[in-house]
């Protein structure tokens, strides 16, 4: 890649650092696929990507097997954020202690658009906006155990 930084690694020519160890770790642990159609939606991610799907939960609610993480699912569509339809791939963080994340967004000045709920087998999960209007889940898990 002409003018590119070297990596080392043939083909990249930028830096990877999200590779490094050091980072802190929050990874994506749940994406979500809001649709207004779900059967056609699910038609449609079968077809491209080859994705199977488990009913799971409310109706209309599928687990996605993506062949790998993060965990997926399906979902009819939702507005989040009131008189906002959610579009796109909806992400969840996991974090160790919500009620601190929470209090983090605030204090960065972004807003708590839904309050944390439990989720049964599963932990407690609120959705955020950043300040630039992005809505995010932070999941706080069950222990393991």
């Amino acid at each position: 890649m002409a003018g590119g930084r070297e990596t080392g690694i043939r083909g990249i020519g930028y830096a990877l650092p999200m590779h490094d160890d050091r980072l802190p770790s929050h990874p994506i642990s749940h994406f979500a696929i809001n649709a207004d159609d779900v059967g056609r939606a699910r038609g449609f991610y079968e077809a491209v990507l080859g994705w199977r799907f488990a009913a799971w939960g409310p109706p209309n609610f599928y687990m996605i097997e993506t062949g790998g993480a993060p965990i997926g699912s399906l979902q009819g569509r939702r507005e989040l954020v009131p008189g906002t339809r959610t579009v796109g791939f909806e992400c969840t963080v996991n974090v160790a202690d919500l009620d601190a994340a929470l209090r983090a967004v605030r204090g960065a000045g972004g807003k708590i658009v839904m309050e944390r709920v439990t989720i049964p087998t599963v932990g407690d999960l609120s959705f955020v906006e950043d300040t630039e209007g992005n809505v995010f889940g932070l999941m706080e898990p069950l222990a393991a155990g």
